[in-house]
């Protein structure tokens, strides 16, 4: 009976360890905190954030969740609570925004280019065009056709502002909207045999499957520039900008710095000792290739 009773009594004790520890399990998957973040899609295509998202749950216990988005949706986002920390690279959609919410809190975090890309023939003879406006003008004026985003994202503003200095744009029947991210829409313009302006970290992620070429490159009218957005409360502020603060001073900005895709920088960190809460503050270095 008494060799029963311990039986019994131990059987019960390890069943009490394996719920303590099971609960010890719980517990510590409930300590992992999440964040959404909106970013926009050429942060997803280039790879950073495969660099970035698992070193900050290790460093700070908090669970990133990324939502890849036009940097217009992803402002949207952050408007209407969907998330709580936003990357765009949008500086139009960024200073209206922040006319709106002049709470929110702004800092510049890395740049890098956009570059034009099409067919390796270059049908619209674009090459060697004195600057990126000639180079849309070229493509205007051709009969090729052009892959536009379309979708209100850092790019789709881009290309729109590049058709205004340009002050032509092509035809309806070949200025065709993909109304998709950036590695759908490099994929469809290699399919298609068209142009289109993509950020420089996603064509080189994807270049080696594509059918396309950059044709124009190293205007300063194409410095891309990002910025990281968050917002004073809500449940997951804190965290949020604990996030933001650990991409543009702490070891983010390192990750940043050291991220290459096939062995070439892919983003440059923001200068310290430039401006960085105004949406069009530039970089006076620019990107070296």
């Amino acid at each position: 009976m008494v060799c029963g009773f311990l039986r019994k009594a131990l059987l019960s004790a390890g069943a009490c360890l394996l719920a303590l520890a099971l609960a010890g399990c719980a517990s510590g998957d409930r300590t992992v905190r999440k964040v959404v973040l909106a970013t926009t899609t050429s942060v997803g295509n280039s790879g950073l954030l495969d660099a970035l998202l698992p070193a900050f749950r290790v460093a700070h216990a908090v669970e990133i969740r990324p939502h890849l988005v036009g940097s217009g949706l992803a402002l949207r986002m952050l408007e209407k609570g969907d998330a709580a920390v936003v990357i765009s690279h949008a500086p139009i959609a960024e200073t209206a925004a922040l006319r709106s919410h002049p709470d929110w809190r702004y800092t510049k975090l890395m740049y890098n280019d956009f570059v034009l890309v099409g067919p390796p023939n270059d049908p619209a003879h674009v090459k060697g065009a004195v600057d990126a406006a000639a180079a849309m003008r070229k493509i205007a004026n051709s009969v090729a056709k052009f892959l536009s985003r379309g979708d209100q994202s850092g790019t789709h503003e881009r290309e729109e502002a590049l058709w205004s200095t340009a002050a032509a744009r092509p035809s309806s029947d070949r200025l065709i909207v993909a109304g998709a991210g950036m590695g759908a829409t490099l994929r469809i313009a290699s399919e298609t045999g068209a142009y289109t302006l993509t950020d420089r970290a996603s064509f080189a992620q994807m270049a080696d499957a594509l059918r396309l070429a950059i044709v124009c490159q190293g205007d300063p009218a194409l410095l891309n520039t990002y910025a990281v957005i968050t917002v004073p409360s809500g449940s997951a502020a804190t965290d949020a900008q604990a996030f933001a603060d650990w991409l543009t001073d702490g070891a983010g900005r390192t990750i940043i710095q050291e991220y290459r895709v096939h062995g070439a920088q892919a983003f440059f960190p923001w200068p310290a000792s430039e401006r960085r809460n105004d949406p069009h503050a530039l970089p006076r270095i620019a990107p070296t290739r």
